[in-house]
């Protein structure tokens, strides 16, 4: 706990925005930072960082959270594998509630009788193909860089097993990919990017070096206030200088080259390709397939997957959410129709969705 107080420590907090108030006014222009974690964006309005910044400072929240950025065709995907008899699927909680075309959801697909497990990690799909042998158990295999490791370890642990009855069906995608298209972007020309702490534990720095080359600023940073704070500040000290770089905030938990063992197993398991992501569309090579010594635990091969005409919620904006053109206030939907009970968008439904954090902080 005492961990823990040092990096809410006000006293702290407080020389920090201190700080942070004499480069803004320095400055003496607008400047956009988006953060890339939902665990960011949460933590973010639970401390009220938002209105504690000067007013030149713009504060924006990007595609942190993986079930948020899931397409809605991988939803509908998901919907359609959940509903075949003899398949047990297992899935994280957030999941279950996060709409796909026509409002369906994969709670609505189990309470219709689908077998759908929530599971608090990838290991458990071991004992529930070992305990249902002849049932198929498929895993939607959902997250950045963070997650993917545990499901790479999984599926090799199956192999070696001869574990037969168990498929993934791999949505996972990976976040650099994702930076460059906003980078790149010129509507959001952002000065800097608040790099997810937990990513770069994985990944390490040097994925992030395009941000610097294209001219603004990343700074790898933990999740409590202080942490946040000081990332601002070091974003601000960089634009001060006029020397971008990849700076790491999070030293107590990243390495500038990132979990080694990690990142060998994701190689050997995974390929990266193009995959859709939610209000940024198709981004090549930031999506997670399976190399083909593993394929047999490929539910996309698995499973015939008919062609599906998926349809978004109307008047949902999840997708400039998450882009960072628009604050959730700003969709027609928010807190009207769409609320935490009646979610009409993952932004809602996830507890590191944009939308989410902006209802219960804002």
């Amino acid at each position: 706990m005492k961990f823990i107080d040092e990096y809410r420590d006000p006293l702290l907090a407080g020389k920090l925005l201190e700080r942070i108030a004499r480069l803004a006014l320095s400055a003496g222009r607008q400047m956009t930072i988006m953060e890339v974690c939902g665990t960011h964006t949460v933590t973010i309005g639970r401390f009220g960082i938002r209105n504690l910044l000067p007013e030149n400072i713009r504060l924006i929240s990007g595609p942190g959270c993986p079930v948020c950025v899931t397409s809605i065709h991988d939803v509908d995907s998901a919907l359609f594998l959940a509903g075949i008899p003899g398949v047990i699927f297992a899935t994280f909680g957030d999941m279950l509630r996060v709409p796909g075309s026509q409002g369906v959801t994969l709670q609505r697909v189990k309470a219709r009788g689908a077998d759908i497990r929530v599971i608090p990690s990838a290991v458990d799909c071991i004992e529930l193909a070992g305990e249902n042998r002849t049932k198929e158990v498929v895993l939607m295999g959902i997250g950045f860089e963070t997650t993917s490791p545990t499901v790479a370890s999984v599926v090799r642990d199956c192999k070696e097993r001869g574990i037969k009855n168990f498929s993934v069906f791999s949505v996972h995608k990976v976040i650099p990919p994702a930076l460059k298209v906003l980078v790149d972007d010129p509507a959001l020309n952002i000065d800097g990017f608040l790099c997810p702490g937990h990513v770069s534990t994985i990944i390490g720095a040097e994925p992030y070096t395009f941000v610097a080359e294209a001219g603004s600023s990343a700074v790898i940073t933990g999740f409590e206030p202080v942490d946040i704070l000081e990332g601002i500040f070091m974003i601000l000290g960089q634009i001060r200088e006029h020397k971008k770089t990849v700076a790491i905030q999070y030293r107590r938990g990243v390495n500038p080259e990132g979990n080694l063992r990690a990142k060998e197993l994701l190689n050997d398991v995974f390929k990266p390709g193009a995959t859709s992501w939610r209000g940024l569309g198709m981004i090549p090579d930031s999506g997670l397939y399976f190399r083909e010594a593993y394929r047999n635990f490929d539910a996309r091969l698995r499973f015939d997957i008919p062609p599906l005409e998926s349809v978004e919620v109307t008047g949902c904006r999840c997708g400039d959410v998450l882009r960072g053109i628009i604050s959730p206030r700003e969709c027609p939907l928010f807190k009207s129709v769409c609320t935490p009970l009646n979610p009409l968008g993952p932004c809602m439904v996830s507890t590191e969705g944009t939308c989410s954090a902006y209802y219960r902080y804002h």
